[in-house]
């Protein structure tokens, strides 16, 4: 079954996907949701919506994946058992070895690992299968090519509509240490919608340099579904329903093979960013990047003529009082407008900036659209066939499969007018505002009976109460508490360092990091008293990347591999050689680290901890990253529009924001000689880790590699090394 999956940030937008035609809905509790932002579900409004969507056979899919912190382990997993009593088809999980744990407790609970897992290759599917997991929601760079290998291991969801993130799935840590607001804890402030500048001819004017255009996947929805994917998933959990609906049935009129133009133009008026790519599945397009438009562009309806003093746009589209506009001049955005009035050829708006002869003029919102939008929507009802039985000297019962009800007393005998078929069966066709389609499938009365109305009716709503509860919660009963949260000890002393050369570093552990993975050829260079030697593995990378991995570690004689994303395991495994968890395995309680603990040779905790959360993570192989670079993001396409031609081809460049911030990015190539690039923070991290962890040291960007190393327990001498620095989380944490 192909599956529609709609996003439903409140109460509102829940309704309007269920009618709008949803297969499925996703949503946000109270806690743990990466959507903090969202009008999340409390208890009660989970419940109605669970009723509403398991009447019309909508599935519904809690989101608790957002990273979770030893302390609030118990929190977290008595919130996964209430809201699975509650009757939510499938939680997803962002961590995937907590995930693991919660399977082996209740194995019955469905879960499907989040896009923030970072999965693309058949390796992460794999170790995903073999965790519990029944679904994996594909990072959003994962190329189709990899998209058909991995459906064939696991039940698989992509997005095709909506928002995407700039840097690769749960690997964002840019509002993290912009902001003190963590992207992996749901409160993302998005300073990738903000205006910056790159040192590279053509880039120097100030854009939205890092802002993506909104993903709309259109009618090659069909290249996916014949690559074996099953969930097609609509974001915008901060979204309007208008968007809600406007999105399902552009989606519902493509798998129905309708014509879609105006389901397209509807879609576009309620929100559209950039005016659409179709994402990194297909390859990066002309439209990937919104550089100069940010937010909602809507859809073009005419020109700006200046006329006494007047801005008309001729147009066939009929505005009304309601509407609104926005303006472009050369492609950038310049004000904003709204309806001023008709005139016989178009309509007048109204701006409070002075608009010039030419500009474009886009709807933002429609409201004949949005009116038209939320009523195309239709109430699915349910067949509830129906079984009752009235005797004298019985309790009256009414069933229905499973479900069954009868009254606490018996029926006492009639004096005059007993109860008729036609009184019971015009009763129960009262569904209370419930979508059921009755039907009477065996209706007995025997003898002549009395019971007042007012019982009678009280009768029936206990009844339609216990089917709608059985409705919302699967006959599903509360989970006892079984789990233990484990504790963990011990300290490292050694260093370990990332760095592209180690001709002259003298550390415990070297992380090489190449700039060029297709075209190694000699042996790198390693200082003589490193121990052990482990070749960098990002996040982001294919089945030809991973070949390339392989053939490295065994051709240049590497102890093992540093890997930022789960996969990393199932490939070290193959290799027979060592792992070296990264950061990006965003390790932050002791349970995800008492899964892992035995198939790693070491492991970095999450970037974004404080000193007083890592404590419960320390043991001889735990590290903090303590010194140097701080990675903030890593990109997955090029920022420079893929205008090769005329590229430099430097190693690093540097993204300036608004207030003279500069953040150092860095190029790579892949294994097939594509580049890649990594954004790191605009101030260095400083000072001297985690107490009782050892010291992961990032130096890659710095031109004094020696020096940084060096000071690692100075600083005071850290601080004179770097222009701007911070110590970073581990005295404050995020929220």
């Amino acid at each position: 079954m192909i599956e529609i999956l709609a996003p439903s940030g409140n109460e509102e937008c829940a309704l309007t996907a269920i009618q709008s035609g949803a297969n499925a809905i996703y949503l946000g509790y109270t806690a743990f949701s990466a959507r903090d932002g969202a009008d999340n579900f409390n208890e009660e409004g989970l419940t109605r919506i669970l009723q509403k969507a398991h009447l019309a056979g909508v599935q519904v899919y809690l989101a608790m994946n957002t990273v979770v912190k030893t302390s609030e382990l118990d929190g977290f997993l008595q919130t996964l058992l209430k809201v699975w009593a509650l009757g939510v088809d499938a939680i997803i999980l962002q961590d995937l070895f907590l995930g693991a744990y919660v399977h082996e407790l209740y194995p019955d609970v469905v879960l499907h690992l989040s896009t923030q897992a970072g999965i693309c290759t058949e390796e992460g599917a794999k170790l995903a299968k073999a965790n519990g997991f029944s679904r994996v929601i594909l990072a959003r760079e994962t190329p189709l090519s990899e998209i058909e290998k991995i459906t064939k291991i696991l039940e698989t969801e992509v997005f095709v509509q909506g928002a995407l993130c700039t840097c690769y799935s749960g690997q964002c840590y840019f509002s993290s240490f912009v902001g003190g607001n963590s992207g992996n804890r749901g409160r993302c402030k998005q300073p990738c919608r903000k205006k910056y500048t790159y040192n590279r001819n053509g880039y120097t004017e100030k854009a939205y340099a890092l802002s993506l255009s909104d993903l709309s996947v259109g009618e090659d929805i069909r290249k996916l579904i014949a690559a074996g994917v099953v969930s097609f998933k609509i974001e915008g959990r901060m979204r309007r329903k208008e968007y809600v609906a406007a999105a399902i049935q552009y989606y519902k009129a493509i798998l129905n093979d309708e014509n879609t133009s105006t389901q397209l133009s509807n879609l576009k008026r309620t929100y559209n960013r950039g005016n659409y790519t179709k994402g990194l599945a297909f390859g990066q397009d002309k439209r990937f990047l919104s550089r100069a438009v940010q937010g909602h562009i809507g859809e073009k309806v005419g020109t700006v003529k200046v006329e006494k003093g007047r801005f008309l746009v001729e147009s066939s589209f009929r505005a009304k009082q309601g509407d609104s506009f926005k303006i472009l001049r050369d492609g950038s955005e310049v004000a904003g407008a709204t309806f001023g009035g008709s005139y016989s050829r178009g309509f007048i708006l109204f701006s409070k900036l002075r608009l010039m002869n030419g500009d474009s003029v886009f709807v933002t919102t429609d409201s004949s659209v949005n009116e038209r939008l939320l009523s195309l929507g239709c109430e699915r009802k349910i067949r509830l066939p129906l079984t009752i039985r009235f005797a004298v000297g019985e309790r009256a019962t009414v069933s229905s499969g499973d479900i069954l009800c009868e009254t606490i007393e018996a029926l006492a005998p009639a004096s005059s007018k007993p109860l008729t078929q036609e009184d019971v069966q015009a009763c129960f066709l009262k569904t209370d505002g419930a979508p059921f389609e009755v039907e009477f499938k065996n209706l007995e009365i025997i003898g002549e009976i009395f019971i007042p109305k007012s019982q009678l009716n009280a009768f029936r709503r206990e009844f339609y109460e216990k089917v709608l509860s059985w409705y919302a919660r699967r006959d599903r009963t509360e989970k006892q508490q079984r789990w233990q949260i484990p504790s963990m000890s011990g300290n490292n002393t050694k260093t370990a360092v990332i760095s592209n050369d180690f001709s002259n570093l003298e550390c415990d552990i070297a992380i090489w990091k190449p700039f060029d993975y297709a075209s190694i050829a000699a042996d790198p260079t390693f200082a003589s008293g490193i121990k052990e030697k482990y070749l960098y593995l990002p996040p982001f990378h294919t089945s030809a990347d991973v070949q390339q991995i392989k053939t490295l570690v065994s051709k240049h004689g590497f102890d093992g591999i540093y890997s930022e994303n789960y996969d990393g395991i199932e490939i070290a495994q193959s290799l027979q050689c060592k792992l070296f968890a990264g950061t990006g395995f965003n390790i932050t309680n002791t349970i995800a680290l008492s899964r892992i603990y035995d198939k790693v040779a070491y492991y970095a905790i999450s970037k974004e901890l404080s000193e007083s959360e890592a404590k419960p993570l320390k043991t001889e192989k735990a590290f903090a990253l303590s010194l140097g670079d701080i990675k903030i993001m890593d990109l997955c396409y090029c920022p420079f529009e893929k205008t090769c031609n005329r590229c430099d081809r430097r190693e690093s460049y540097v993204l300036t924001d608004e207030n003279g911030r500069a953040f150092p990015v860095r190029r790579y190539t892949d294994s097939l000689g594509t580049c890649r690039f990594e954004v790191y923070n605009c101030a260095s991290l400083v000072g001297k880790g985690v107490h009782g962890m050892g010291k992961l040291i990032e130096c890659t960007m710095q031109a004094n590699k020696k020096d940084v190393v060096a000071a690692a327990n100075n600083e005071a001498e850290q601080k004179s090394i770097f222009p701007a620095y911070t110590s970073g989380h581990h005295k404050n944490g995020v929220l």
